[in-house]
């Protein structure tokens, strides 16, 4: 009988151990790269079906910010703010050159990373500095290329600070890089955001940046890169002739289309929209069905033009 009592205890202590371990433990890691999809072409991903993980304890309609602790190797860990007005820098982002995350072996790639100087890495901000204002914070200074910054994260974190300053509200926001083992440069970033006071209505994604260079090879143990002998520029260079020229022919789709929906953000516009004109062609769609269907596919409104 006794026996019997001890094992019951046993596998009640079991029980709510392995409960606790999924309430406590955080929903995604820094080591999470075995959940990452793999890289196909395209420099952003919707994750967990654009839904922000946050939970109810972390949601907050007050301003802060918090960045965690390097790891053991140096790597930066989760980055995670409540952006207000009040926490957004009012002066000019100062020096950050100082700064060397993990990974940092820098070259030069002429004609193919789009920047002059040609750069291949930048010391790109977990939480962008036009959110938070922070410049030479080492916990929140990744190694990242260019085209992971500019093409990935940047247009998230334009998206956010245009609807913190235009509406007021608060943005709940966090970036995670995710590492493969030991690695010291991070496969990509999840980058996540929720508008607080309208409870998602205004900005909500969960998105995956690669950190890539479209021409480049990378090796993610230690940063060290080289040019990849198959990429050929010219290809590159017709597939952006190809976007030019059907994004001039897809101009009287615009306007005989009742909305154009974002397919990387899961935002839809009116076809006159401001936004339109910033998205990726190969990101448009042209929808001639009711707003009540777009919704219910998944996408939200634009509050810019509030279609």
């Amino acid at each position: 009988m006794k026996k019997r009592k001890l094992k019951n205890f046993i596998c009640i202590l079991l029980q709510t151990a392995l409960f606790l371990s999924f309430v406590i433990a955080p929903s995604f890691s820094t080591n999470a790269a075995s959940l990452i999809p793999a890289y196909l072409g395209d420099e952003t991903v919707v994750y967990n079906n654009n839904v922000p993980e946050f939970s109810a304890t972390e949601i907050s309609s007050t301003s802060f910010e918090t960045y965690g602790d390097l790891d053991a190797l140096g790597r930066c860990t989760v980055a995670i703010a409540c952006v207000g007005q009040d926490i957004m820098p009012t002066t000019e982002r100062g020096a950050i050159g100082q700064v060397k995350p993990t990974g940092w072996k820098q070259n030069k790639y002429p004609g193919v990373v789009n920047s002059s100087p040609p750069y291949l890495y930048n010391r790109c901000h977990l939480i962008g500095y036009q959110l938070t204002g922070e410049n030479a914070n080492t916990k929140n200074l990744i190694t990242g290329t260019r085209y992971m910054n500019v093409e990935g994260m940047l247009p998230y974190e334009n998206m956010v600070a245009e609807y913190v300053n235009t509406t007021g509200n608060h943005v709940m926001y966090r970036v995670t890089p995710i590492f493969n083992g030991n690695d010291l440069l991070c496969t990509c970033v999840k980058m996540e955001a929720l508008s607080v006071e309208d409870n998602g209505a205004g900005i909500s994604f969960n998105a995956l940046c690669y950190n890539v260079q479209p021409g480049v090879v990378i090796n993610y143990a230690d940063g060290s890169n080289a040019a990849d002998p198959n990429y050929v520029p010219q290809a590159e260079q017709q597939r952006t002739t190809v976007t030019k020229s059907s994004a001039s022919t897809s101009s009287s789709v615009t306007s005989n289309s009742s909305y154009v929906a974002n397919k990387n953000t899961k935002k839809f516009h009116n076809p006159t929209c401001s936004s339109v004109k910033d998205m990726k062609e190969k990101n448009k769609w042209y929808y001639d069905g009711s707003r009540d269907d777009l919704i219910n596919k998944g996408y939200s409104p634009c509050k810019r033009c509030n279609p």
